[in-house]
């Protein structure tokens, strides 16, 4: 699909990256690695042929490209649908000439002329066209990734305008997996999405028939989507079919063998060097020397791939030990004009607790955090313990950094008398050494922002940390970091995060904020996602579940409930029979779809082929009422 060869970019006359050869083949799900900076936006870029580079970029021929940037630019006054809708250019513009074709025939009673029978060819040939862009699927295709990636049906009508930057990045996200690309380049496509959304799009992208290129620091996502790992590290690839993980041991192997070959040829070469030094003095072994000097000459020596180390150094110390209560509260409601977040609720946290807040976005998760440091108003009684010193890592947090002052600046204004003399060494421990300091806000990486505001927060006594997605934008590497200094934070923990791979081993209580209420897990992350599975899988029970009157046998009620049962087996077992169907035929009109889009003419000359095809979609069509119409039954199984 695109073969890249000797790649090479640069700014301001230094290397990014040079050199850079790698084939991309159908099939292929890369995952993009390296430090921030290291070059992976660009390369995109690149590959989306956004900015220009030296090399060459050859592509088959009619290869679609899809890019989900990190800036998008939506046109002011389209609801989330008709955005949505925009994906689908060719179906739209059918549609107008359809109805532009049905309005003349409406109106037109010319029947025998020439002109009447050129309109009824046309309507003939945008239908099928319209038909074989799947034109009478694209709506629902659209309502159910819309869905997918967290959006309600009550959203569909509403404007793009009134919708965060994070909630946007969903709509185009929606668009390219709606888009029949063959390519996708993905660039941070989980930073604003929550866990459901998360898992929903692995499950998506795991059957993606095209390739796919994304830039990730989430490891569990890369480990469940990507079956190869491109790492770009200080201006070279490494390249290996293997996802994030099993890449980092194979990596680690590789680089061991190549030390150990290192290691001998050093030997070996310092012993020839010996023995020239021995014999070049001797007039009868000059001849000797002179050869094992050509042999040294020919010598390849061997290289080891460096590895770029640089990490920060990050230590959370607690201020002072607080009381035992760290925070009380009883009926705390929250609303944004008619939209209730959260109603009634009564919490209690303890001191030394290690919580996570996690569920849908727009669940109250960050609102309650920012309930806690009185950053808005609330309903009820929320009270914070003694001697309570709260440090808070806003979600947005990076992005209130002074753009004009640079990372010196930024941290001097903020820091004390106390701490004043510290602050250039804290600077390098987040890695802002040298002439870093003097950056202004307004020319940092997104990871470099996030490391500057954490800089920054440790100049602030606390024995509480409330932090509200501090991962978003920091590479591996720093998260990793960072992990580990909350491991060995002793004070109470809070963390708002859809990152299940940080989580992990982070937190022994997870709170799962959904409609309105927050439901406390006495668990991990992992303990978590196990329950909520379960429990939306007995939401989906619900529905066909037997309310047994309780004043009746017990006996006659277990009668009942196992003769109900066998019904709706019987029921189960009908739709799993239409789905293997409709499956079926689905795979035969997508195969038929894919001929016709390769060589329309040649097939659309076969004898009685659009009759067969129709017949084939209607045949489809039955099916699909006849799968509604059972899960309906099964849905309302009484």
């Amino acid at each position: 699909m695109l073969n890249v060869h000797n790649l090479s970019v640069s700014f301001m006359g230094t290397d990014l990256f040079s050199g850079i050869t790698f084939k991309l083949n159908k099939g292929d799900r890369i995952g993009l690695i390296g430090k921030n900076g290291a070059g992976k936006s660009t390369l995109l870029k690149v590959l989306s042929k956004d900015i220009e580079s030296s090399g060459t970029m050859a592509f088959d021929k009619d290869v679609q490209i899809g890019f989900l940037r990190q800036d998008i630019d939506f046109v002011e006054g389209r609801t989330i649908l008709e955005e949505a809708y925009q994906a689908f250019e060719e179906i739209k513009e059918i549609e107008l000439k359809l109805d532009e074709i049905n309005e003349q025939l409406a109106t037109r009673t010319d029947y025998e002329s020439e002109g009447y029978s050129d309109l009824i060819h046309d309507l003939t040939d945008n239908t099928e066209r319209y038909e074989l862009l799947g034109g009478y699927n694209y709506q629902g295709d659209t309502e159910k990734i819309l869905q997918g990636l967290g959006f309600q049906r009550e959203d569909f009508d509403k404007l793009t305008d009134t919708f965060s930057g994070g909630w946007r990045m969903r709509i185009e996200l929606a668009k390219l997996l709606l888009q029949n690309n063959d390519i996708l380049l993905l660039d941070e496509p989980t930073n604003h999405l929550d866990i459901e959304s998360i898992i929903w799009l692995e499950n998506f992208l795991k059957s993606y028939a095209g390739a796919i290129v994304l830039v990730s620091h989430d490891k569990m996502f890369l480990d469940n989507v990507t079956n190869r790992t491109i790492e770009i590290s200080l201006g070279q690839i490494y390249d290996y079919k293997k996802p994030y993980t099993e890449f980092l041991k194979l990596r680690g192997e590789i680089k061991e063998k190549q030390l150990q070959a290192q290691k001998n040829q050093e030997k070996e070469i310092k012993q020839k060097q010996h023995l020239i030094n021995k014999f070049k003095a001797k007039a009868s072994k000059a001849s000797m020397a002179q050869s094992l000097m050509k042999q040294l000459d020919k010598v390849e020596l061997i290289e080891v791939d460096q590895d770029d180390n640089a990490a920060m150094n990050v230590r959370f110390a607690i201020s002072k030990e607080p009381g035992k209560i760290i925070v009380e509260a009883e009926n705390l409601s929250k609303s944004y004009g008619d939209k209730h977040v959260l109603e009634d609720v009564d919490l209690l946290i303890e001191r030394n607790s290690k919580i996570a807040f996690v569920g849908q976005n727009g669940q109250g998760k960050s609102t309650l955090a920012k309930m806690m440091v009185g950053e808005i108003p609330f309903e009820g009684n929320l009270k914070l313990g003694h001697n309570v010193e709260v440090g808070y890592f806003a979600q947005n947090q990076s992005e209130h950094l002074p753009p004009e002052k640079t990372v010196l600046e930024i941290m001097e204004d903020a820091a004390t008398d106390g701490n004043r003399m510290r602050v250039r060494d804290m600077l390098g421990s987040f890695l802002f050494g040298g002439d870093a300091v003097d950056k202004k806000a307004k020319v940092l990486s997104g990871g470099e922002r996030n490391r500057l505001a954490l800089c920054k927060l440790l100049l602030s006594p606390f024995n509480v940390l409330i932090m509200d997605e501090p991962t978003n934008h920091l590479d591996i590497a720093s998260k990793n970091v960072l992990k580990e200094a909350l491991k060995q934070f002793n004070g109470t923990l809070i963390l708002v995060s859809h990152d299940r791979d940080f989580l992990q081993g982070l937190t022994s209580t997870v709170y799962g904020f959904k409609d309105k209420v927050i439901k406390e897990y006495l668990g991990d992350i992992d303990y978590f996602l196990e329950q909520h599975k379960i429990e939306n899988l007995r939401e989906a029970e619900k529905r066909t579940v037997v309310k047994v009157d309780k004043t009746s046998d017990k006996k006659e009620a277990y009668q009942m409930s196992r003769e109900q049962e066998k019904q709706l087996k019987k029921l189960k077992n009908k739709l799993s029979n239409i789905e293997t169907q409709i499956a079926d035929l689905e795979k035969e009109i997508a195969k038929i779809d894919l001929e016709l889009a390769q060589n329309y003419d040649e097939v659309s000359v076969r004898p009685n082929f659009f009759e067969k095809y129709k017949t084939k979609k209607a045949k489809l069509d039955t099916l699909m009422e006849d799968w509604e119409k059972i899960e309906a039954e099964v849905a309302n199984f009484k």
